[in-house]
């Protein structure tokens, strides 16, 4: 079985988009750095399985992400299918020429709502982070590009604990306040439960922050990230952040482990029968293929599954005009168990 049998939940959107961050936060924390050529056929792969937004690659100082210090050698490598989002990481003035010189269209900033973690990634104070990124966003803005804003601690930090809801609230208003088009809420180190998600949405929601410009982005350290996600479908988000192959975590902070599984995301999603216009075979046959590349297994527990060689293939009972089921013949096998 390649695909989950489809029973839909009320009060959940018809559609999902799926925002593959694979190629970039996927790869930012690999010990292995892959070449352009390959990265460049990750993203056309990822492409091809019909993932609406691919971000490709991020335009941070070559020295601190060396897994992607080749950010204009890819842009050039990729070509930009029309119709779908191809974003890259900006963190700075000087970041947004280099991405615009290599031809981005679309761009994404990224802030926290601690200090511990914006001294620690940014080398800022929070307040400092929002200085530097207001004449980013209004660059962006002014030459038509569409800016997300992340807002990274969202649920929990590794050095403060738990994050105070007013405090994520504040930063979200001033991103978009600066003029972000989006805006992703990231569980960066994975600690967020559902009740948690809930409450973060209904605390933007009263200062005017809705759905239709939110995002999600789980990180699966508990085993949440599924969880999560439902309860922000139930909410009304319909944009989620994932990775194909469950790769990913954060360079700058070492609790954080893989984001959610693109593959683990579509299955759910195409269970609860939302549409997000993916081909989960071709998918989970791209993140094999990068995993031979990284010369390890992929995390995903969906790849994993329709990946092995026992895997059980159910093919539907031949129709024979009635309701009612044959019996199987007496030296014929039972059917697989699902």
């Amino acid at each position: 079985m390649s695909a989950p049998r489809a029973v839909p939940l009320a009060g959940l959107p018809e559609r999902v988009t799926v925002y593959e961050v694979g190629p970039r936060d996927g790869l930012q924390n690999e010990p292995v750095v892959l070449p352009v050529v390959v990265k460049a056929e990750l993203v056309r792969r990822l492409v091809a399985a019909g993932l609406p937004a691919v971000e490709v690659t991020s335009f941070v100082r070559p020295g601190l992400v060396p897994q992607l210090a080749d950010a204009a050698q890819l842009m050039a490598a990729v070509d930009q299918t029309a119709g779908v989002r191809h974003p890259v990481l900006v963190p700075n003035e000087r970041g947004l020429q280099r991405a615009l010189a290599a031809g981005a269209q679309e761009v994404a900033i990224f802030a926290s709502a601690t200090e511990s973690f914006a001294r620690r990634n940014l080398n800022r104070s929070v307040a400092g982070s929002l200085e530097m990124f207001a004449p980013v966003v209004a660059a962006a803005r002014e030459g038509g590009l569409p800016v997300r804003g992340y807002l990274s601690m969202c649920f929990g930090d590794p050095w403060e604990g738990d994050v105070a809801l007013g405090q994520v609230v504040d930063v979200a208003a001033r991103l978009v306040e600066l003029g972000c088009t989006e805006l992703s809420l990231g569980d960066t180190i994975g600690v967020a439960t559902p009740g948690q998600v809930v409450a973060l949405l209904d605390a933007l929601d009263a200062v005017g922050i809705g759905t239709e410009r939110l995002a999600v982005h789980f990180h699966d350290t508990y085993g949440q990230a599924l969880a999560n996600t439902l309860a922000a479908l139930q909410h009304g988000i319909t944009t989620v952040d994932a990775a194909a192959g469950g790769l990913g975590g954060c360079p700058f902070a070492g609790s954080a482990t893989g984001n959610l599984a693109t593959e683990d995301l579509v299955w759910m999603l195409h269970g609860l029968g939302i549409d997000t216009g993916v081909d989960l075979d071709a998918l989970v046959a791209t993140s094999e293929w990068l995993a031979g590349h990284l010369g390890r297994p992929s995390p995903s527990r969906v790849v994993r599954a329709l990946s092995r060689p026992d895997h059980p293939t159910v093919e539907p009972p031949p129709s024979t005009g009635s309701s009612e089921t044959a019996a199987p013949a007496p030296d014929e096998p039972p059917a697989p168990t699902r």
